[in-house]
């Protein structure tokens, strides 16, 4: 029985990264393909040492700080691995890795983090970022995100199942290519972050300092507040405007090893996440040292965090618009309500995002998919369950 697992790209280790570790857990013979491979030998750990097949990108020119920049030949170079020796080809994704071509007798399921954020509902905002929205950059941007619509929409009817890391990413695969993903939440270790009952005075906020996950804006909000500290960790392109704004309330420490990072979690008063993400690893991770999260409503918080006045063991705040404004509101409205949020509450919810959790959801959907087809061509074995 052979099984290839497919990544985008490797070049760091982050959150799409954890979900393909624990695929290699649980399938650790396979064979693994990407995009390119620039991972560094230290970072080397979470593939088990492996290497992987890469396309010919891996040899263009500045490919290991520029290959975002080769969207454009992506779609072709993917689809040059040759995956006809498998027998279950499993893509992780969240650009190109589910347009690999694969046969009729092949079982091809496609573990989504999204569908390509800056060719669909994100694109407008993508290009403003990126300072590609006029002129002939502009258009020639446009012209590039236009084809890997195009072909994006194709390669999904070479998927066999499509399984999304939440419903929130479900109802984008359902818009984009018309087609159902079940849900098999990330894995989460949980297991890693202690229950810390008693909270110290503190606001924390953790992540990489880029546009989408609006740090400055959390960093505004408190310098309306200034009777509330705000810790910032986290290192990024945005750290420059993120000092310009802090007053004397706001702590920024930028990047920090994990420990540090742990260690501010437990003790913080809540965690504040204003982006709108996928799912969002740190609010689980913050859940799961008791520590209550004041969210963003939209994405991958609304299933993560038990808000208040919803449901019963509440563990966290949303407000609804991102503004500092609506920050300051859900800081005073979650200071008002201290008393409904317990720590154990929080770090019971967490528990549900488990790696345990993640293995034996992704196993048996995988073995499942392999049994019914092998049962449609006439044959009820199943190779995988050995």
């Amino acid at each position: 029985m052979r099984v290839a697992i497919v990544h985008d790209w490797l070049t760091v280790y982050a959150g799409a990264e954890r979900v393909l570790e624990q695929m290699l857990n649980i399938w650790p013979d396979a064979d693994l393909f990407s995009v390119v491979d620039f991972l560094q030998e230290s970072d080397r750990h979470f593939v088990k040492g492996k290497r992987a097949r890469t396309t010919v990108l891996q040899r263009f020119p500045k490919a290991a700080t520029r290959y975002r920049s080769y969207l454009a030949f992506m779609p072709l170079a993917i689809e040059q691995l040759d995956l006809s020796g498998y027998d279950v080809v499993v893509s992780s994704c969240h650009a190109v890795s589910k347009g690999v071509i694969t046969g009729p007798d092949q079982l091809h399921v496609c573990y989504v983090h999204s569908p390509i954020r800056y060719a669909w509902d994100l694109q407008h905002q993508y290009l403003v970022e990126s300072k590609m929205n006029t002129g002939l950059k502009g258009w020639l941007a446009r012209a590039v995100l236009h084809y890997v619509r195009i072909w994006d929409v194709r390669t999904a009817n070479g998927v066999d199942r499509f399984v999304a890391n939440s419903q929130f990413i479900a109802r984008r695969v359902t818009k984009a290519y018309r087609r159902s993903a079940t849900v098999v939440y990330p894995p989460v270790d949980v297991d890693a972050f202690s229950l810390v009952t008693e909270k110290e005075s503190f606001y924390l906020t953790a992540s990489r300092l880029v546009p989408y996950k609006r740090i400055p804006l959390i960093i505004e909000a408190f310098s309306r507040m200034p009777d509330k500290t705000l810790v910032v960790i986290g290192d990024g392109p945005e750290f420059d405007k993120a000092r310009t704004l802090a007053t004397s309330n706001v702590r920024l420490l930028g990047y920090q090893p994990s420990d540090v990072l742990r260690d501010h979690m437990q003790r913080a008063r809540a965690f504040v996440f204003a982006a709108e993400e996928d799912f969002g690893i740190t609010p689980v991770e913050a859940q799961a040292c008791g520590t209550p999260v004041i969210a963003f409503a939209k994405g991958g918080a609304l299933e993560t965090v038990r808000g208040l006045g919803r449901v019963a063991s509440p563990t966290g705040v949303f407000f609804f618009e991102q503004s500092a404004e609506a920050i300051a509101g859900a800081v005073r409205e979650f200071e008002a309500n201290q008393s409904a949020f317990d720590p154990l509450a929080c770090r019971r919810n967490a528990a549900r995002f488990s790696v345990r959790r993640f293995l034996d959801e992704f196993r048996f959907l995988v073995e499942s998919a392999w049994d019914e087809m092998r049962t449609e061509a006439g044959t009820i074995s199943s190779p995988l369950a050995d």
